[in-house]
């Protein structure tokens, strides 16, 4: 009687295993939030995409009960979990827009969470629970596209090179008017307080310059790196993009039909699928990532002008007469600043003026008081 090939099991540590169920709770426990939010969903469009995803986060809960078993152990996959439970009843009473931040940073975690194990199971689902938050990212926050979408004057983005110029005007008046005044504190030799405000302007303008020109090099470093594995998650499973893709223009409120052909028809053509990838998915424009000299000189001519009003008076008067239209021309200007800055903020433009004509001229009020503290002392 020949004896019948026992089935092989994979050994692994005690450690992989817990690792596994855990991977299987949080999949039954994404499947189950989903099922509740698909059930609870007045939209049928977006209680189609909830459904899509529950049968999704089964497939995956699947992968780690076959790779439990596998090791000869049982998946005992438990109850759902307490956050679950807790996201299911808030979605039941308040609707399922209340979660979706929280279900978006759940995801992220997920993508973080697999992303540190080395099996190919948790390295491919690390994409799809990466390609879920985005899903989220992309639901309107109501049935009318959200506020920032349907009124105009709510500004998102829009006038950043002005935005930054503005406040590089700002820094350079505060900070060099401290400067000024608090030497003038000290003595009120035009000399010296020429020297003073130079060196000031100068160390703040290339401090900026330097500062943005490193910041936004990194940033747009970040994104080339970003747009870099949307093309290696592209070339590797165009047909796992194109779905991401279709549930993202789902979750804007395209019908499926619309979606799933708009999808199809990006995804046809090469040249154009990162581009829109990158746009829809990561939110960036692969043309426009920031130029990291433009963004330094800008930065660095700002402060400068900034820092140049309130030195200006010294180049023309002496002493007191110096001080006192240095502390007039660097008033007005604060409060034509603090002015500009309302465009951005909203805010009325005669109390943002005053308001940063105040801050201004306490801080300037400080340091002066502080340069004659220390000029007494030391001279």
């Amino acid at each position: 009687m020949v004896e019948e090939p026992k089935e092989k099991k994979v050994a692994v540590s005690r450690g992989q295993l817990k690792l596994w169920r855990q991977n299987l709770k949080d999949e039954l426990d994404g499947a189950a939030l989903y099922e509740a939010m698909a059930a609870n969903e007045k939209d049928p469009d977006r209680a189609s995409i909830f459904t899509e995803l529950t049968e999704e986060e089964r497939r995956h809960a699947a992968i780690w009960v076959q790779k439990i078993q596998d090791a000869g152990a049982e998946p005992a996959p438990g109850a759902v979990g307490a956050k679950a439970r807790f996201l299911i009843l808030v979605a039941r009473l308040l609707g399922t827009s209340s979660v979706f931040p929280i279900v978006q940073a759940i995801e992220k975690g997920a993508n973080s969470a697999y992303a540190g194990q080395t099996t190919p199971e948790a390295i491919r689902l690390a994409e799809v629970e990466k390609g879920h938050a985005k899903i989220f990212a992309s639901f309107k926050p109501g049935q009318t596209g959200g506020i920032l979408g349907a009124e105009p004057w709510h500004r998102r983005d829009t006038g950043g090179s002005l935005r930054a110029a503005v406040f590089g005007v700002n820094d350079g008046l505060i900070s060099n008017f401290s400067l000024i005044m608090g030497v003038a504190g000290a003595s009120q030799d035009t000399r010296n307080i020429l020297i003073a405000g130079v060196a000031g302007l100068l160390a703040g303008a290339f401090s900026m310059g330097a500062g943005e020109y490193v910041s936004v090099r990194s940033q747009r470093e970040l994104f080339e790196h970003e747009i870099a594995k949307e093309k290696e998650e592209l070339d590797a499973a165009p047909e796992q993009e194109k779905k991401e893709l279709e549930l993202i223009y789902r979750a804007k409120g395209l019908p499926k039909e619309a979606a799933v052909q708009l999808a199809e028809s990006i995804m046809a053509k090469p040249g154009s699928a990162l581009d829109t990838l990158a746009r829809e998915e990561l939110g960036l424009d692969p043309g426009d990532l920031g130029s990291p000299w433009k963004v330094a000189i800008s930065s660095f001519l700002s402060f400068a002008c900034g820092a140049l009003i309130p030195l200006l008076p010294f180049l023309f008067l002496k002493g007191g007469h110096g001080v006192l239209f240095s502390a007039i021309l660097a008033g007005l200007a604060l409060f034509t600043v603090g002015g500009a800055l309302a465009f951005f903020t909203g805010k009325s433009a005669l109390y943002s003026g005053l308001r940063m004509l105040c801050i201004g001229g306490l801080v300037a009020l400080v340091t002066n008081g502080l340069g004659r503290l220390l000029g007494v002392t030391l001279g």
